[in-house]
């Protein structure tokens, strides 16, 4: 535990590196309002910080950076996730009052969002395939011998599958048979075994039984979607050719992406900084992540991926809001 004074001391260095990526100097947080002291008391301090593994020193007779427990108490120490300026709570609100489309789009034009507001790469994964019941089921005839299937799920997955039909169907039959798979199908998810009672009608059973073969599949091998937006802004970030070059990388590797997320929150962070998400590819990084649900059900993952020097009250408002107005969005259907 740190002491009032060293505490106001660290979260000054913390918020003027974030500001201006330059190590910190005793003189500059002297004039913090926050810092009540002399340059020569906040030189000792920062000596104590050092020792304790809070700040560090790059070079002889420069200022002080933070360390990742440094970051670490910084955030531990924010009352909430910060607030976002009126343009950007403008930009959200306009953005999901505009929103619509299939998910698919959604997820990928909210991940732009996300990095917009931080200046981050933004990564949405999106809602996995076998967690949704079926809430709506749809067949369309395309032609004489195939027909759509579209069936929605709760967590607003939408499958497709194209049918072909054994027998010319009218509208009537396909509407029958629709109506049948709605019966047997709403309120399972894609992995239950179902199966359909006859219906008395054969050619309505035989395009029923070859919708719901449509269906069958290892949905639970489907990868997760993974939407990355702004991975470019990541290269203004960092200094180093080859620290943008592995996080680009990596960013492109969706199972990586989606496991090294669900393990921070599997850990019941929505912040890891630098070695914490045990990644060590990742180790100049930190990640702010949280949930989204529909109508109550857990559905995906929202977050950003940037440098341990983040804005950490801006990033965590702006995963808080984009992911509590998308969880609202998804919930309306």
């Amino acid at each position: 535990m740190l002491d009032d004074r060293k505490a106001a001391i660290l979260r000054a260095v913390v918020r003027e590196y974030i500001e201006t990526a330059q190590p910190v100097g005793s003189g500059t947080v002297a004039r913090t309002t926050s810092v009540r002291v002399s340059p020569a008391t906040v030189r000792n301090e920062m000596a104590v910080l050092e020792r304790d593994g809070y700040l560090v020193q790059p070079h002889t007779s420069a200022g002080r950076i933070p360390t990742d427990k440094g970051y670490r108490f910084f955030v531990d120490q924010l009352a909430g996730p910060g607030n976002l300026g009126p343009a950007e709570r403008s930009q959200v609100r306009q953005f999901f009052n505009q929103a619509h489309g299939e998910l698919e789009q959604m997820l990928h034009d909210t991940s732009r969002l996300l990095s917009g507001l931080t200046d981050y790469a933004a990564v949405v994964v999106g809602p996995a395939h076998e967690a949704g019941t079926v809430r709506a089921v749809q067949l369309v005839a395309l032609g004489p011998h195939v027909a759509l299937l579209v069936v929605v799920l709760s967590n607003g997955v939408v499958e497709k599958r194209s049918v072909e039909l054994p027998t010319e169907a009218g509208d009537d039959r396909i509407g029958a048979a629709a109506a049948h798979l709605s019966a047997v199908l709403v309120g399972h998810t894609l992995a239950d075994p179902v199966t359909a009672p006859p219906t008395g009608d054969p050619s309505t059973d035989a395009l029923v039984d070859v919708a719901l073969r449509a269906l069958e599949g290892p949905h639970d091998d489907e990868p997760d979607h993974v939407f990355v937006g702004g991975a470019s802004r990541m290269a203004r970030a960092f200094d180093a050719v080859e620290t943008v070059r592995a996080v680009l990388g990596i960013l492109e590797q969706q199972l990586v992406v989606v496991t090294l997320l669900r393990d921070v929150l599997d850990r019941g962070l929505s912040v890891a900084i630098g070695t914490e998400h045990g990644y060590e590819p990742l180790a100049e990084c930190s990640v702010v992540v949280a949930p989204y649900d529909v109508e109550g059900e857990h559905a995906g993952t929202i977050g950003v991926v940037g440098p341990t020097r983040m804005n950490y009250p801006q990033a965590l408002a702006a995963v808080a809001v984009v992911g509590k107005r998308l969880s609202e969005k998804l919930s309306e259907g």
